[in-house]
């Protein structure tokens, strides 16, 4: 490709020339190739323009900057108005548009995309429909599942994988798409056939996130504006504010009046001991449908996926079937050690998602309610104190211990989590080693209780120091009851 093909009235050659052959877009000089064109990204730790002569020293034939360089002549300078804008386009051009030829459904929201995205696959994968994923958990294009360091990818990395989708004949693609990564242009330049708005809560404040709440939303919207079909949930307290002065056409889920996917009569279910929701459906589809995930969370999260679904026009005995069967790694997973009580693993690792978590598995009447959990290092910790609280005022013993300490020491954590513990009153212990805290809860759990170990869910391992050492509750809980003899 030539670099001319790469320019446009925001990205200006200003040294060298378009017809130099490009082999390649890069933002990462660890993975420069000769003939590349090398994006330097200014991030919030590195600049890349910090390594240009790196970057020429491994073959780049221009680099794309924001700022003034100096490079030898034969290297060519483009000139962008925004670096990850640039990038974003760029990487489309390069790989030739991919999301033009899949359908494409975004989803955002503070929590309940993992879930929903992982049902609407399966849905569209019943139904006949090829169908790539771009999540938190995993990327999966057709056999092949690939780990997810993030909600959503590096633009370059996201129309690479969109491109891989194409050439294995996937037709669809479902997409976890984070306030971050519209914020960060990751899915600059490309228009969603839909876009779904799960809810808005507290989530993401801090260094390296969002400034304020006010940002948090502004970005969530974003996805909106780059829909042609919006499907929101209507009961969200923000969702008047989510669709106002949006242009995408709007469908609207939930319980309230005028909703096109209207739920009502909903149940907590428990045959045979496994947790679950039913409701019914009314509106442009009019069934009883019966999830086998527990919570009212999940009610909601079915909805979001029967709506895209509704919409697509796929037939309800697929939609159905595909709720009544599906369970979702990390997502109040059930973990099978003992017919006297129940384990689950959940992703919840903050106060919405912790409090939405706890009062739900409440409604099923446990004899208690136990919850092992810790909160990331380098983060907020307002966000400490509310997980400390919540969980010491919904459950009846609350075990706190090591989640990812990063930079920090676990000790200094559990503190700060502590802090929030003591505001309510509900009995608790610490274990800062995660794997006996695990111990622990199985060695003590009563018949009847429900044993929730929140945080991790599909994570598979713990950052300390900035090293990733493999550690999977999942794991964990079945080599700890093996050990106490419960299996």
């Amino acid at each position: 490709m030539k670099l001319s093909d790469l320019l446009s009235k925001s990205r200006v050659l200003i040294q060298g020339d378009p017809e130099t052959e490009i082999t390649g877009v890069a933002f990462d000089t660890r993975k420069i190739q000769p003939g590349n064109l090398f994006v330097c990204i200014v991030g919030t730790k590195v600049d890349g323009h910090d390594y240009i002569d790196k970057a020429i020293e491994l073959g780049a034939a221009a680099v794309a900057v924001t700022k003034d360089v100096t490079v030898p002549e034969q290297v060519a300078i483009v000139k962008v108005d925004d670096d990850r804008a640039a990038l974003a386009a760029m990487s489309t051009i390069w790989f030739d548009h991919p999301a033009e030829k899949l359908l494409t459904i975004g989803l955002t929201g503070t929590k309940g995309k993992t879930t929903t995205a992982f049902m609407i696959r399966e849905i569209l994968e019943a139904s006949g429909i090829p169908c790539g994923l771009i999540g938190s958990v995993e990327n999966i294009i057709g056999d092949e599942r690939i780990p997810s360091s993030h909600s959503t990818p590096e633009s370059y990395v996201l129309q690479e994988y969109l491109s891989r989708m194409v050439k294995k004949g996937l037709r669809a693609v479902v997409m976890e798409v984070s306030s971050q990564g519209l914020k960060m242009q990751r899915v600059g330049g490309m228009t969603f056939d839909y876009g779904v708005f799960t809810n808005f809560g507290q989530d993401h404040i801090g260094d390296g996130e969002h400034a304020d709440m006010a940002e948090y939303f502004a970005c969530k919207r974003m996805l909106f504006g780059m829909s042609r079909t919006g499907i929101f949930n209507g009961d969200d307290k923000r969702a008047a504010d989510m669709m106002a002065d949006q242009p995408c056409r709007k469908v609207v889920f939930g319980t309230c009046e005028g909703a096109d996917y209207r739920m009502s009569d909903i149940e907590l279910t428990s045959p045979n001991g496994n947790l679950g929701v039913s409701y019914s459906v009314s509106g442009r589809c009019n069934a009883r449908v019966t999830v086998d995930i527990p919570g009212f969370f999940n009610a909601y999260n079915s909805l979001a996926a029967l709506s895209v679904a509704k919409e697509m026009g796929i037939a309800d005995d697929v939609i159905l079937g595909v709720m009544n069967s599906i369970h979702v790694r990390g997502r109040v997973e059930p973990v099978k050690v003992s017919d006297r009580f129940s384990v689950m693993l959940d992703y919840a690792h903050n106060g919405m998602a912790l409090e939405s978590l706890l009062k739900t598995i409440r409604k099923y009447e446990p004899k208690r309610l136990v919850c092992v959990f810790g909160c990331g290092g380098n983060r907020s910790k307002d966000r400490r104190y509310e997980m400390g609280e919540i969980s010491s005022r919904l459950a009846d013993l609350t075990v706190v211990t090591s989640d990812n300490p990063r930079f920090e020491e676990p000790k200094d954590i559990i503190a700060d989590i502590l802090t929030g513990v003591k505001k309510a009153d509900g009995a608790y212990v610490t274990i800062e080693d995660r794997r006996e805290a695990i111990r622990y809860v199985l060695s003590h759990a009563e018949d009847g209780d429900c044993v929730i170990i929140a945080g991790k869910g599909h994570e598979d391992y713990q950052e300390i120091r900035g090293v990733k050492h493999h550690m999977d509750d999942r794991e964990m809980i079945l080599e700890e009851a093996a050990a106490i003899g419960l299996m």
